[in-house]
């Protein structure tokens, strides 16, 4: 299954990657999460699609400013939810204007660069929106108090959403008709709105925490959205709920390795069992000496020992990413940050014991 990209020759699936999944990618599979830093989108869709040979993603440029970052992004994909930038932030607004418009301008850019290095593809592709939670959390109604306040609005974001995400995927397939497309939810304010943990705008109080039943059954609707394709949710936050996860439906969990802690773990062991696949974040996002790529993979086989699970299911359940998006990271970091994911993955398939 090979694919070719401006200036290069067609590349086959790497002999190491084993294509017997039951998931819509390969065993021993690396991918990113979704900020890349810099404003050419261009160069981003090159860096992504060239590291990321067997698992690319259509990537975010937040340094662009309002509207490149994934609030912004995700605004922009609204139906008939618009929303303008104020000092506090993403507020709704009446209409479309300039900042809604140029979020659309980004993101279509965006597209045209990931279409142009994804001529031929086959294969699965991630893009990503901010969850209808987080989304909650960071758009800001008219009074100036998140949309976490009004259950009411809570609800309509979650419709807008799921409405300009079925839009978004039909497009996406559109530019790359060869694409397993794989949806990421971006939900890094999800256990906060669990926990009641959300400041109002006045930075004294908190939101009330919402029912868990009311978190999970929009989370649901959301992954109907995709129609059977898969659904990753990701947060970089601490104390991920994967039992809620895994019972909303969706196919894989992505999170920072680095804060998981022992009460997790057992969550952990019934989402794999259940068929859930991790996405873990093992790379730091941000600059630094990077471990060797055995080295940055032996936490999860040592957790995989630890949970009992089937050594050779591995390389299948865990695909390997960045700890968190590249967004501040420098240029060349990102692009290492990204190889190192692949060899990493690349190891845990080599000796999955």
């Amino acid at each position: 299954m090979g694919w070719a990209r401006p200036g290069r020759p067609t590349a086959a699936y790497p002999s190491w990657v084993s294509e017997n999944s039951t998931y819509e990618w390969a065993a021993g599979a690396a991918t990113g999460i979704g900020s890349m830093p810099g404003g050419d989108a261009r160069e981003a869709a090159r860096t992504v699609t060239g590291s990321l040979e067997t698992f690319p993603y259509l990537p975010e440029l937040p340094a662009r400013g309002p509207g490149a970052d994934m609030i912004g992004r995700t605004i922009g994909m609204l139906v008939e939810v618009y929303g303008h930038v104020e000092p506090s932030g993403w507020r709704i607004s009446d209409r479309p204007g300039r900042d809604t418009r140029r979020a659309r301008a980004w993101l279509g850019e965006d597209l045209d660069a990931l279409e142009e290095f994804t001529q031929g593809y086959e294969g699965p592709l991630k893009v990503s929106a901010v969850g209808p939670w987080t989304l909650a959390t960071a758009l800001e109604t008219r009074n100036g108090e998140a949309a976490l306040r009004d259950p009411g609005a809570c609800r309509d974001l979650a419709a807008s959403l799921a409405e300009g995400l079925h839009g978004h995927l039909a497009e996406v397939r559109r530019r790359v008709p060869g694409a397993r497309v794989v949806l990421q939810l971006d939900e890094p304010s999800l256990t906060a709105v669990l926990q009641g943990r959300v400041k109002t705008a006045s930075g004294y109080r908190t939101h009330r925490a919402v029912d868990r039943a009311v978190v999970e059954g929009a989370l649901r609707d959301l992954v109907g959205v995709a129609e059977g394709g898969p659904v990753v949710v990701h947060s970089c936050a601490p104390e991920v709920p994967f039992g809620l996860l895994r019972r909303a439906g969706v196919t894989g969990i992505s999170f920072d390795f680095s804060l998981l802690t022992e009460r997790e773990e057992e969550a952990i062991g019934e989402a794999v069992e259940g068929g859930t696949a991790l996405f873990a974040g093992v790379v730091p996002g941000v600059d630094g000496r990077l471990s060797d790529p055995a080295g940055s993979v032996m936490g999860v086989r040592t957790l995989w020992r630890r949970l009992g699970l089937t050594p050779g299911t591995l390389s299948e359940s865990v695909v390997i990413t960045p700890s968190c998006g590249l967004a501040v990271a420098s240029p060349a970091y990102a692009r290492s940050a990204l190889a190192h994911c692949v060899r990493a993955a690349r190891s845990l398939a080599d000796n999955p014991e």
